[in-house]
């Protein structure tokens, strides 16, 4: 067995020496580093907003949800006043949901793919703005969810149990319906659209889209007349300025200008069916 000399072994121990100073001074560097957050807050629907300010410890490929995590785990300003924690909604992490939509330095997104690497500070979290503030960066979607109602946003298969297979989808209609159904009911093409606001009935991009997926499903298109006909009528598909901001900021990429362009040309074909033939 080779014996190290004493020159060796000062070697040896230099380099551990030298690795464990090199370590501590990584982990101090990335302790001493910290995230800055400015988070627009509200205490309960209808009372006054404020923002206060946050910092957390820096960790790398952190997203804003772990760092909301932080916060909530120590609801102390940036000044060190103990206030309440801070309040949103999440669920999967993994951009599938779409509830933690807000307001990201000014742009909507969603909170769990939004890494503070790529973000800069201070980092601004304000609600969204075209849906009723529940508190904090939480919001009311109710109304999304009743516009898909509006136009039947499903298939009718009760009863169809007993009458054999369905009809055969093409696998055209099977790959436009694939990239329309990612849809996550987050409400980014909502915030961003300038018809849509708190106080009109505009279903926008989101339902119009849910017309044309359902519609292009061999057994939902039974329904296809009543659908267009919700969307034709008041906040329906005429109401669409056209502005193409919505199709910008969907996080699933899903064409909602074609979407549009769709469902206004169906709903002309059901304006003058309805002439001739109701």
């Amino acid at each position: 067995m080779r014996r190290r000399t004493a020159a060796s072994k000062g070697r040896h121990q230099k380099k551990r020496r030298d690795l464990a100073a090199s370590g501590e001074v990584i982990h101090k560097t990335m302790t001493d580093k910290k995230i800055t957050f400015k988070i627009k807050r509200q205490d309960k629907p209808g009372s006054p907003s404020y923002w206060q300010n946050f910092q957390v410890a820096y960790k790398p490929f952190a997203n804003i949800i772990s760092c909301l995590m932080e916060i909530q785990r120590n609801p102390t300003t940036k000044a060190g006043k103990t206030v309440a924690p801070v309040t949103w909604d999440c669920n999967c992490l993994e951009e599938v949901c779409g509830s933690c939509t807000m307001v990201i330095n000014g742009k909507v997104r969603q909170a769990c793919t939004a890494l503070v690497d790529n973000l800069e500070q201070p980092i601004a979290l304000e609600p969204m703005t075209k849906f009723p503030v529940v508190r904090d960066l939480q919001v009311n979607r109710t109304r999304m969810f009743e516009n898909l109602k509006k136009v039947k946003a499903w298939i009718d298969i009760d009863g169809s149990h007993d009458i054999g297979e369905g009809a055969i989808m093409p696998d055209s209609d099977r790959a436009k319906r694939y990239v329309m159904s990612e849809c996550m009911t987050c409400g980014c093409c909502l915030e961003a659209c300038p018809q849509f606001s708190l106080n009109n009935s505009f279903m926008g991009a989101a339902t119009f889209n849910q017309v044309r997926l359902f519609n292009l499903h061999p057994a939902g298109s039974m329904n296809k007349e009543e659908r267009l006909d919700a969307v034709m009528g008041e906040g329906g598909i005429t109401d669409c300025g056209n502005a193409q901001v919505c199709v910008e900021v969907c996080p699933k990429n899903i064409p909602l200008t074609e979407s549009i362009a769709d469902i206004g040309r169906q709903t002309s074909w059901q304006f003058i069916k309805n002439l001739l033939v109701k």
